[in-house]
């Protein structure tokens, strides 16, 4: 992934980028062009560790809220693990990661939709998919077309 967030730092400042690449193929400076790249993985690193830091404290508060749920307790933990581990799910996938059946994977879900973590998206009875849009809205920050 951190070389998708170089390439998007890169098309941040495609000007730049370019203008630097025509100084190197016309004047051979590649050290503003080394200067321009070096900043790119520093900014790139830095933005890493933040949405890092950002995820680990939606996953506690999540975790926090689930365990304030009395009825729905470590089963309802299992599923939200499944969820921190693909943010796109199926309960099929669900049960099978967090180790449990089918309707215990259910039941857990369906404590997480009740508390707004997990959101169904296909609208359907059976083979049902979810997400957990607040993960995957902190890994696109910043991805929007420009």
């Amino acid at each position: 992934m951190p070389l998708l967030y170089l390439s998007l730092y890169f098309k941040q400042h495609r000007a730049e980028y370019y203008r630097l690449l025509d100084l190197v193929r016309a004047e051979g400076d590649w050290e503003m062009w080394l200067d321009f790249f070096l900043e790119g993985v520093e900014d790139t690193a830095s933005n890493a560790v933040r949405t890092a830091q950002r995820l680990v404290a939606l996953f506690k508060e999540d975790r926090d809220r689930v365990q304030a749920l009395e009825r729905v307790g470590t089963n309802a933990l299992r599923v939200l693990n499944a969820l921190c581990e693909r943010p796109i799910i199926t309960l099929n996938e669900v049960a099978r990661r967090a180790n449990i059946s089918f309707p215990t994977a259910t039941k857990g879900i369906n404590g997480l939709l009740t508390l707004g973590i997990a959101r169904e998206l296909t609208g359907q009875r059976r083979n049902r998919v979810f997400t957990y849009d607040r993960y995957l809205a902190i890994l696109n920050e910043g991805t929007e077309p420009l």
